[in-house]
């Protein structure tokens, strides 16, 4: 059944993936924490304990908080133009592209995690978002 506007199909994706994410962090980390042996204390300051866990494993958490990020302006952009009814051929391009580009970055921040190449991936993104911006402002405005 095709979806009656277009541009949620990527929105759900990337809140899909963002789930996938969220599930990954917590496969790696809970094992982490049960192998050091970390006795979790509510009263030591935010992150501190999590400080202590290999990189490798707090890559994937950071991640998850940078979905949380950025990503935010692409819901609302996305949903504003599906409202307007926008079904065009670009937005929908532009929409699927910001995803592609956040699921690599995950990808690559959870990984490898070499920043040049993680902060290349962020503005490729970025700047997909911001031509979609201008088309929803083009829109509303």
């Amino acid at each position: 059944m095709a979806s009656p506007q277009p541009l949620l199909a990527p929105v759900i994706a990337l809140v899909i993936w963002t789930a996938v994410m969220w599930a990954w962090m917590y496969a790696t980390r809970i094992p982490a924490i049960l192998r050091l042996r970390i006795k979790l204390d509510g009263h030591l300051p935010r992150g501190e304990q999590m400080a202590t866990l290999p990189a490798v494993v707090r890559w994937k958490a950071d991640n998850y908080n940078h979905l949380f990020e950025q990503p935010v302006l692409f819901y609302a952009t996305a949903l504003a133009l599906a409202v307007l009814g926008d079904a065009s051929t670009a937005s929908l391009a532009l929409a699927w592209a910001y995803v592609a580009l956040r699921i690599v970055h995950s990808l690559w921040q959870a990984l490898v995690n070499r920043i040049p190449v993680r902060f290349a991936l962020f503005a490729a993104s970025s700047l997909v978002l911001f031509a979609l911006v201008a088309r929803a402002a083009m829109q509303v405005f």
